[in-house]
């Protein structure tokens, strides 16, 4: 079987693709229908596996699959989609969970930017409640399980008003005794949405601080319209950390609001909350912004975010000082220079 499987295709003798819901590098999502439980839709999940990788590697990642797939089949939270099932057929995986009928949250931005408006701060920080309740239900199991891919279009907002974090293409667990956790359901997570340590492959450090700082980055575009400069621009250009603002774009937004999202993006995991419980409180309970164990608010808060701008400017001007008031560097009154006026005009 090669290419994207055709209306009508039945898998695992149990569910007939309907239609393709989307694709990328690593596979495909399907709408398809139960035929052992009439009027039941669901979402199947395709992963291709490399043509290009060793067998040995293949029969890791397929183990590793139905690994953590039992464990997704084991979650149940209103935030996220039921995993039902899980299966291998003709050299490919898949995952079948609920389908979730509703408009995706990038889909909701983009009708309100086209109205020219903004969607109002309660409405978003409803929203948000329910994402940090499935993560905190997510980072919670043992071991943990972290999303590593929440950005809008992987948001659905449904009929009934309920938000759903869907699409676990980049799903980890996280054991506490590795220094690294393994992706299977692979894929790779959007760049404007992703932290630094998540940037260039599965090499680096993920825990429930790269979710938080996914998270701040969904919330930052829900409000602005706009998703932020993506961390390895931050990191690079200085001058694309300091601009990051909320309420420059959307002065409707409370101070508030935007110092916890602006803690959410820290680069660095350790300029993040610790945990969603503590993202959760200075979201939306107006908690102080702790920073490595500080308490850090306002005009503190504003100094912390600045910190490279400012020690570059305080930089500068020191060279300015030593270059003005020290002699033979300006050139003014240097015996190899152009002479003094009083001596001019002689």
């Amino acid at each position: 079987m090669s290419g994207i499987l055709s209306p009508g295709t039945i898998l695992w003798s149990r569910y007939r693709i309907l239609d393709l819901v989307g694709q990328g590098g690593m596979g495909a999502i399907y709408r398809a229908e139960d035929l052992r439980l009439e009027g039941r839709l669901c979402a199947i999940k395709e992963v291709t596996p490399d043509p290009g990788a060793s067998k040995e590697y293949q029969e890791q990642a397929q183990a590793a699959f139905h690994r953590e797939a039992s464990v997704l089949a084991r979650l149940d939270h209103t935030n996220l989609p039921k995993v039902s099932d899980f299966f291998l057929f003709n050299g490919r995986d898949y995952l079948v969970m609920d389908f979730v009928p509703g408009q995706d949250l990038r889909e909701i931005i983009e009708h309100t930017r086209h109205k020219q408006t903004f969607i109002p701060e309660g409405q978003v920080l409803t929203w948000a409640e329910q994402l940090m309740n499935a993560l905190e239900y997510l980072h919670h199991q043992d071991p943990p399980v972290l999303h590593r891919d929440i950005k809008p279009s992987n948001i659905k907002l449904t009929p009934n008003g309920t938000i759903k974090l869907v699409d676990f293409g980049l799903v980890k667990l996280l054991h506490p005794d590795d220094n690294r956790t393994v992706t299977v359901l692979q894929g790779r997570a959007t760049i404007q949405y992703a932290p630094l340590e998540q940037i260039g492959g599965d090499s680096g450090y993920t825990d429930g601080r790269s979710d938080i700082y996914s998270l701040g980055a969904t919330l930052y575009h829900l409000l602005t319209n706009e998703p932020p400069p993506d961390a390895k621009t931050r990191y690079i250009r200085p001058k694309a950390e300091t601009s990051l603002s909320i309420r420059e774009i959307n002065p409707e937004v409370s101070t508030q609001t935007e110092q916890a999202i602006l803690h959410a993006l820290g680069l660095h995991p350790e300029d993040r909350p610790d945990n969603i419980q503590q993202f959760h409180r200075e979201l939306l309970s107006g908690a102080p912004i702790v920073i490595n164990g500080r308490t850090t608010n306002g005009w503190r808060f504003a100094f912390w975010r600045n910190r490279v701008l400012l020690a570059l400017i305080a930089a500068l001007l020191t060279l300015a000082v030593i270059l003005t008031f020290t002699p033979g560097l300006s050139g003014l009154n240097s015996t190899s220079g152009t002479p003094p006026i009083s001596e001019v005009s002689r």
